[in-house]
């Protein structure tokens, strides 16, 4: 059995390692457990992460720690920034999440945090992996009439992933201008639900990577 530790930013995230992630794993005998970053409101700030990344890695020295965190509106403290210019959406999250490996690797090393620590950005919010399927995100959310202008959406860009971090055109906007009752922690796990793991794993490579990650620490 193996246990990781899921640091997540918020309910949504929350929700969706509880009800979409954790049951994909649980074959491999790989429980995850969410825990809420400590604090509230504002953007998600480094000083935050770190404590509680630390916290799990000595509270349980069997398990691992990976994170749950949304690229769009993330905290200017955090390692790695300012960004280097010019990097693709791929490469700045894989720059900071890098930046951040080797802060916790240098805080406790004793901990081995080389090792059991997994730190992972969603490109660039949550409902970016929804975009994985349009149709079953729009069933999902009871607006099935939506599904032209999801798929619309979708095919603006490279990949789900790549749906852009604009303070009105982040893939949360988009999906409330379009359906203004929509609910983050409520609709979006019921699309997660409906779009499933093997969507977000074909469509959004970042995700996939991380998700692989995770599989083979069950063998």
């Amino acid at each position: 059995m193996t246990r990781v530790y899921v640091v997540v930013e918020g309910q949504t995230e929350e929700s969706f390692v509880n009800e979409v992630l954790a049951p994909a794993l649980t074959a491999r005998r790989i429980y995850l457990y969410p825990i809420l970053l400590a604090g509230k409101g504002g953007n998600v700030n480094y000083a935050r992460v770190q404590k509680d990344v630390l916290r799990q890695l000595k509270q349980d020295r069997s398990a691992y720690c990976t994170t749950m965190l949304d690229f769009y509106g993330l905290g200017k403290d955090f390692p790695g920034t300012p960004l280097p210019p010019n990097l693709s959406n791929l490469n700045k999250v894989t720059h900071l999440e890098q930046a951040m490996s080797g802060d916790i690797i240098a805080q406790a090393p004793g901990l081995r945090p080389d090792v059991r620590f997994i730190p992972h950005l969603q490109l660039h919010e949550f409902e970016g992996l929804l975009f994985s399927d349009p149709t079953a995100f729009a069933n999902g959310i009871n607006q099935s009439n939506l599904a032209d202008q999801f798929q619309s959406i979708r095919e603006g860009f490279p990949t789900p992933e790549d749906i852009d971090d604009g303070p009105t055109t982040a893939p949360s906007k988009r999906v409330l201008r379009l359906c203004g009752s929509y609910r983050k922690v409520l609709n979006g796990t019921q699309a997660a639900k409906t779009v499933g793991v093997d969507a977000m794993r074909r469509e959004c490579p970042h995700f996939r990577e991380w998700f692989e990650r995770l599989e083979q620490l069950g063998t």
